[in-house]
């Protein structure tokens, strides 16, 4: 999952991320998550749009022993010379709320750098496991349901959703994922989107996906499992905690772990939120929360897990939700 590292130079381009085929663990900085190779030269620049056709075929295609060979390959460098920390664009302060009340107890764990979830709550039901499919390849990620106009709405990274030019496919979401389980079904995606910057360019700053996905036996998403709220330009350095379903080494993506702590802004190639956390390649797309209680398992979730440098093992790295992170969950809760 890590990258290998390119001669730096100097650039005075605009921040993306130039990516390279790796089968190794070496380099300067690899985002978390799924393998991929090179796109299409015809991929379509536009969020994907799954038939009905298209949702069953996922929800056929993803059998309980797929999804157990699913794993989070080796991804693609972040090249020095090509990203600048471009500050995302900010607005107002936005909080949507959970479907479930926040406390005032506040964080009770801080710090944790890594371990099984084990506070039950609305957590355990809002987050789960996110699986697609890419050139043939079959790979995982992690994802979260939030409170949204649609009912329908997962917020994921970027990366989970589209790589290179070529938007995933199969791609479905599995909230409360455990131990090969899915108590809470399978759902399918019937649209995927990113920010412009991520789809245009991947840039790293803005590392975030959505997707709305279709109904299941005549249900919405979090009339089953729960909506949680989120937070928009609220700013740096806070308490929050980390979810995910890390399938690399030393874990194996059946289990749901999380990290917490106070987050730091990160000076080297990003804008992003740091914290201290161990979680490996699958955990990407998993919900940072602000304000989360233990005791609900709710909060406001402020980022996801993205990526992280080879030489800061223990750090993840989050984009900050800013104000195109907040159009991408408008459009997504309007679709």
């Amino acid at each position: 999952m890590i990258g290998r590292p390119r001669s730096p130079r100097s650039s005075g381009g605009t921040p993306r991320v130039r990516h390279t085929v790796l089968g190794a663990l070496a380099g300067i900085a690899a985002l978390l998550a799924t393998g991929v190779t090179a796109a299409p030269a015809s991929a379509a620049p536009e969020p994907g749009v799954m038939a009905p056709s298209a949702q069953r075929s996922a929800l056929d295609f993803w059998t309980p022993q797929r999804m157990r060979a699913a794993t989070p390959l080796d991804i693609l460098s972040v090249d020095r010379s090509d990203v600048r920390a471009s500050a995302p664009r900010k607005g107002r302060t936005t909080v949507v709320a959970p479907s479930a009340p926040v406390s005032d107890l506040g964080p009770l764990a801080i710090p944790h750098g890594g371990g099984p979830w084990s506070g039950g709550g609305a957590v355990a039901k809002t987050a789960g496991r996110v699986f697609f499919t890419y050139q043939g390849r079959t790979a995982s990620c992690s994802g979260n349901a939030v409170t949204s106009a649609n009912k329908s709405t997962v917020i994921t990274a970027g990366h989970c959703v589209k790589m290179q030019g070529a938007w995933h496919t199969n791609w479905v979401f599995v909230p409360g994922y455990h131990d090969g389980q899915r108590p809470y079904g399978t759902w399918a995606a019937s649209k995927t989107l990113s920010t412009p910057q991520w789809t245009a360019s991947e840039d790293i700053n803005y590392d975030i996906g959505a997707a709305v996905v279709a109904s299941l036996d005549g249900k919405q998403l979090t009339d089953v499992v729960g909506g949680q709220g989120l937070a928009f330009n609220t700013g740096y350095n806070k308490p929050m905690y980390s979810f995910g379903f890390p399938a690399a080494a030393p874990y194996d993506g059946e289990k749901f772990i999380y990290c917490s702590g106070t987050t730091f802004r990160d000076f080297l190639l990003s804008s992003d939120h740091g914290l201290t956390c161990n979680m490996t390649g699958g955990s990407s797309g998993g919900p940072w929360f602000t304000q989360f209680d233990e005791a609900t398992g709710t909060g406001l979730q402020s980022s996801v897990n993205s990526f992280k440098y080879n030489f800061l093992p223990n750090a993840m790295y989050g984009p900050y939700f800013g104000a195109d992170a907040q159009n991408l969950y408008q459009s997504a809760q309007s679709s």
